[in-house]
């Protein structure tokens, strides 16, 4: 065989292991739409609520709000004067929009190294982990959709000082992801019987 034939067949391998589908499930205001078009995404979010207790609804109430179930979304860029790149808002990334300090911390004390917020397992169970920890030391229900996502938005200590009060937008979208996780509890109760 030859070096050519070789490489052409190692760049075909490499390319069809790489990348991933990362593209968000077709209708995302169907939970059982959703479960079904991606299997793999039910069983990621179950295994977390078995282990940290977050109802899936949440999970996927959150996540909707976060990435769109897009497993490699980014905030946007940021421009000067409209025109000049000044990176990106932030360093969220992934399905849960983890920033990198939040998630370093996770992988940390989970003893993670290889955990990636582009891996719907790992980051369902990032977003258990931190609502846990929201519940444990801020009080907050497992199934309060709206405040778990003003904690996990703001950071406990934000949500602790009450931050999200001089932000209305943020008020309301926190209560939209309340009102999104009882619609995603009520369909999965349909769909799984």
């Amino acid at each position: 065989m030859s070096r050519v034939h070789r490489a052409s067949i190692l760049f075909l391998f490499l390319a069809s292991c790489g990348g991933g589908n990362f593209s968000a499930p077709k209708n995302l205001d169907d939970a059982c739409a959703i479960v079904r078009q991606r299997p793999t995404y039910l069983a990621a979010m179950n295994a977390t609520e078995r282990k940290w207790g977050i109802p899936v609804s949440v999970q996927m109430a959150t996540m909707y709000q976060e990435s769109k179930f897009i497993g490699n979304a980014r905030t946007p860029h940021r421009y000067a004067l409209g025109v000049i790149p000044m990176g990106r808002q932030s360093s969220a990334y992934g399905y849960s929009q983890a920033l990198d300090g939040t998630w370093e911390e996770y992988q940390d004390d989970q003893r993670r190294r290889s955990a990636r917020r582009d891996n719907i397992r790992d980051a369902t169970d990032f977003i258990g982990w931190y609502m846990d920890e929201s519940s444990r030391t801020l009080g907050i229900s497992k199934s309060d959709a709206a405040s778990q996502y003003l904690a996990y938005h703001e950071g406990r200590t934000g949500f602790a000082n009450g931050s999200y009060n001089a932000k209305a937008w943020l008020v309301t979208v926190a209560q939209n992801v309340g009102a999104r996780a009882a619609k995603y509890r009520a369909q999965l109760a349909s769909c799984r019987r």
